[in-house]
């Protein structure tokens, strides 16, 4: 009688019984599943990283090259000489700022207060600003509070679209 080997793994048998219940018990398609089950982590672990790549990519993209709408508008009010003064710590300048989004980069912005809010900068006294924030114009016409961009628009001419 011929000898039968596992070609998995090389053990001999006498009978192609006693080789198929070998193969059955230790050579399975649900033994092979259940040692790889290392893979299945190692799937999730790249998947997650993936999905963490793309988030990255997404906020650097959206730094970059996103909420720029407003980019030629601010830099419309900065050649007709509309200055922005303010002070880091104002709410209602911060509230102006987020109109512009990442735009408020092209505006010309004033800061009016010393680092630790004691006083204000000469630039802004010799300005007569006595409120945050104050828009002064080309014609040394003044506004202040938020100023809606359509209204900041309106004033200097520039296009808002």
């Amino acid at each position: 009688m011929e000898e039968l080997k596992c070609n998995n793994c090389g053990k001999s048998f006498k009978t192609k019984e006693s080789l198929n219940q070998h193969i059955a018990s230790k050579h399975s398609v649900h033994k092979k599943t259940t040692s790889n089950k290392g893979v299945g982590k190692k799937l999730i672990a790249y998947g997650i990283l993936l999905l963490i790549l793309v988030g990255i990519g997404s906020l650097i993209y959206s730094s970059v090259v996103g909420s720029h709408k407003y980019d030629d508008f601010a830099k419309c009010l900065t050649d007709k000489d509309a200055k922005f003064y303010g002070a880091f710590w104002c709410p209602r300048c911060a509230d102006q700022k987020k109109l512009f989004s990442k735009s408020i980069e092209f505006v010309t912005y004033v800061e009016c207060s010393t680092p630790d809010r004691s006083a204000q900068l000469q630039v802004c006294i010799d300005a007569g600003i006595s409120s945050y924030p104050t828009w002064i114009f080309e014609d040394e016409s003044r506004l202040s509070g938020v100023i809606p961009l359509k209204q900041l628009a309106e004033k200097t001419g520039c296009n808002l679209e």
